[in-house]
């Protein structure tokens, strides 16, 4: 299931959706947060919430398990860019669950430049009917600051091993394709905005240059 490369083309962004999950089932009125020892699933606390204008509430059922896995960093800055990047990520796949591909929290957290295509993700499953469940860890970020201080990358994995799709209607369950590679190397470039909000720029995606 993995996400979409921001910097293709429509045609490659569509199949590049096609191959993550190809159905995926909602999760029903379960709003708690079914998290793993050891990693995040959630929001960051308030006590390290970054400053700026108030964040979007982002609800994730407990029928889908992002975790982020050490995305902790001393320097206050990159906690910053780990914070919202995070963010957008579970926006993303919140939107996808709610079938809403008009999420004012994916907007909250993609420069103008690319919400289309983000949007253009979602619907590659709401256009479908389809929803994202099962679990899918987040993992290994690292952060490079530029020296203006305005923008950012940010490097991190998945594994798709335990991430699937439902059908809303008929509640099939999919995974990936047979001998497909589970792991993800997302490559992410961020602006700060005036208001303080590091959005995702750009996002690049390659599929097996992860493992664990």
């Amino acid at each position: 299931m993995a996400r979409r490369a921001l910097s293709t083309t429509a045609a490659t962004l569509t199949a590049t959706a096609a191959l993550l999950l190809t159905a995926c089932g909602g999760g029903g009125d379960d709003k708690s947060s079914d998290g793993i020892k050891g990693t995040d699933s959630g929001p960051s606390p308030s006590a390290s919430s970054p400053p700026g204008p108030e964040r979007p509430e982002i609800t994730i059922p407990s029928s889908f398990r992002l975790t982020f896995e050490n995305w902790t960093s001393g320097d206050p800055v990159e906690q910053a860019v780990l914070n919202d990047g995070k963010e957008e990520i579970r926006a993303g796949y919140a939107a996808i669950i709610e079938n809403d591909p008009d999420s004012e929290a994916v907007a909250f957290y993609d420069t103008e430049g690319v919400r289309g295509l983000t949007k253009e993700w979602i619907k590659s499953y709401t256009d479908k009917n389809v929803t994202v469940i099962g679990k899918l860890p987040a993992f290994n970020p690292k952060v490079n600051l530029a020296g203006n201080g305005k923008g950012a990358s940010l490097s991190y994995c998945t594994d798709e091993s335990a991430a699937k799709t439902r059908n809303r209607k008929t509640s099939e369950v999919e995974g990936n394709p047979a001998g497909t590679d589970p792991y993800v190397r997302y490559s992410v470039s961020l602006a700060k905005n005036e208001q303080g909000v590091w959005q995702n720029a750009s996002v690049h995606s390659e599929r097996g240059a992860c493992s664990r």
